[in-house]
């Protein structure tokens, strides 16, 4: 089963594993609020490792990795330095590496990812996505990024075909800054890869202070232009959920989704 949590944070459960991606558990990020209720503890209890695909604050929130408790945190080496510091389990990746899950046939491994190179204070800023491999089920989580061409190796990096994709199609205010997809573009790469599925995230959670000036609603348009810019691409099928929904994996389409707790 698939919950989205919000944001880019997505809890996997697959072939015995738990997997979290970038957990952003909280309230708040930074000066970036939630919108709607926090997510339920049960959600993530049990997880068997955690997935950063980057250090920005609205991707590694170190409050909500240490809720997770003693576990895995996968990212890549400079990353994971940093995490290390900050008293986690961190476990780095090099570009090529392949990480299995103890006690189960579940693989993950790192992926390009085109997000720019904007220095943070404090923290390094290496970005990728990742690659969840299991018995039947191929996964792509794209963390943050802009389209790039080798979009198109990932199936080959994978071992077949993707199966399912997490693909961010928005961000936190109305207009993306560079390193990231909107709607179009993000229906764009999911064809072009040959997903089957495809998840939005990264959109409709996280509002700056000043946001409640813009006009109402400007936060739930990512998902749904990009499940109507799928729709006309009858190879990929979007599976459009709310915060805290979830989704069986076996058919997405037609077990409709699970509703937040």
């Amino acid at each position: 089963m698939l919950r989205w949590i919000g944001h880019a944070t997505v809890v996997l459960d697959v072939a015995g594993a738990r997997l979290v991606t970038d957990p952003l558990l909280r309230p708040h990020a930074g000066l970036l609020r939630r919108s709607g209720p926090a997510p339920h503890p049960e959600d993530w209890a049990g997880t068997s490792a955690v997935l950063v695909s980057h250090l920005h604050h609205d991707h590694a929130d170190v409050g909500s990795l240490r809720l997770l408790g003693d576990v895995p945190v996968l990212a890549a080496r400079a990353n994971a330095h940093w995490l290390d510091r900050q008293g986690l389990h961190a476990v780095g990746l090099g570009a090529e590496d392949w990480w299995t899950v103890p006690g189960t046939s579940v693989r993950v491994r790192p992926v390009p990812a085109e997000h720019g190179h904007r220095p943070m204070p404090h923290r390094p800023n290496a970005t990728h996505g990742f690659l969840v491999v299991a018995p039947g089920l191929r996964v792509w989580f794209a963390g943050d990024t802009a389209p790039y061409p080798q979009m198109r190796r990932l199936p080959d990096l994978a071992g077949g075909p993707i199966d399912l994709a997490l693909v961010p199609v928005g961000g936190w205010g109305p207009r993306l800054s560079g390193g990231h997809m909107d709607p179009h573009q993000a229906a764009e790469v999911c064809e072009a890869v040959g997903v089957r599925w495809a998840v939005p995230v990264h959109w409709g959670t996280l509002h700056a202070p000043a946001s409640r000036r813009l006009p109402p609603g400007w936060m739930d348009r990512a998902g749904p232009a990009f499940a109507r810019a799928l729709a006309r691409r009858a190879q990929v099928e979007p599976v459009l959920l709310a915060p805290g929904e979830a989704v069986r994996l076996g058919e997405p389409g037609a077990s409709g989704p699970v509703p937040p707790r």
